[in-house]
């Protein structure tokens, strides 16, 4: 890996393609360590295929994309060597049928040998951070859908134990706060800064919810017909008169933006 002061994500002229119209089309990105990344648009606009891009589910058709400077040609499961890239899901996707303990640290139990009471311990540690006491010996459907979440934002921060300390994990929230209430979306909006910040990461969020981009992101990038139409610090977002990001924020029916027929 190399060292933090070169960028995380490096999208060049990068292309998504599914039959003749792409996804994405020929977009530019460059992420630097420690940052925290928001990526919004309208439903169907390729907001996930960004994600999916970068947790190494699909290669892109042309262009490149370049993760901790290493060109990424393989898909994840293909590779001997894979980056440090965590996904947390909208669903918290959790196995029913293993306790929280093992949920969390069931990456620590697959790849390394390490003693019960060590895992213990590392899952004890990534439960405190996100809130959560005394829950380890529980299984999921014992908790709340709230507990739930937080449980699977503390499996985003089990770490390689052989992680060099000047490397850090890139971590990619889906419609993290989607259907949540207010006070539940701040809590987890709160996670996704302290998650990132805990784990010396950087992070995307692909959200539609205002507060969650405004909150848990310091820029964002605006996607619409497959192009990266916008982008620009939080602060900017906010009062930008771009006419994507201006229609996005208000939720006008009039705009550049429009339906898919």
């Amino acid at each position: 890996m190399p060292h933090l002061e070169q960028p995380v994500v490096e999208m060049r002229d990068l292309t998504m393609q599914w039959g003749v119209r792409p996804v994405l089309d020929r977009v530019n990105l460059v992420m630097q360590p420690g940052e925290r990344l928001a990526v919004v648009g309208p439903s169907g606009a390729g907001k996930s295929t960004v994600l999916r891009l970068l947790a190494g589910l699909q290669l892109p058709s042309s262009g490149e994309l370049r993760l901790f400077n290493k060109s990424q040609t393989y898909l994840r499961l293909d590779q001997t060597d894979p980056p440090d890239v965590r996904l947390v899901f909208q669903n918290p996707a959790l196995l029913g049928s293993l306790t929280v303990e093992q949920n969390v640290g069931f990456l620590l139990r697959k790849k390394w040998q390490l003693s019960k009471s060590e895992i213990r311990g590392r899952v004890e540690a990534c439960l405190d951070a996100v809130g959560l006491v005394d829950v380890a010996d529980f299984y999921p459907g014992q908790l709340s859908g709230g507990m739930q979440k937080r449980v699977s934002f503390a499996r985003a921060l089990i770490d390689d134990p052989l992680r060099d300390a000047t490397e850090m994990p890139l971590l990619l929230y889906d419609e993290p706060t989607a259907g949540l209430d207010p006070v539940a979306c701040t809590r987890i909006e709160d996670l996704i800064v302290k998650t990132t910040t805990v784990a010396k990461g950087c992070s995307v969020v692909v959200s539609h919810v205002r507060s969650t981009i405004e909150r848990s992101a310091e820029r964002v990038v605006m996607l619409y017909g497959g192009r990266f139409r916008w982008m620009g610090s939080v602060d900017e977002f906010r009062s930008t008169d771009n006419p994507y990001v201006a229609q996005f924020r208000t939720g006008s029916l009039r705009g550049p933006m429009q339906p898919a027929h």
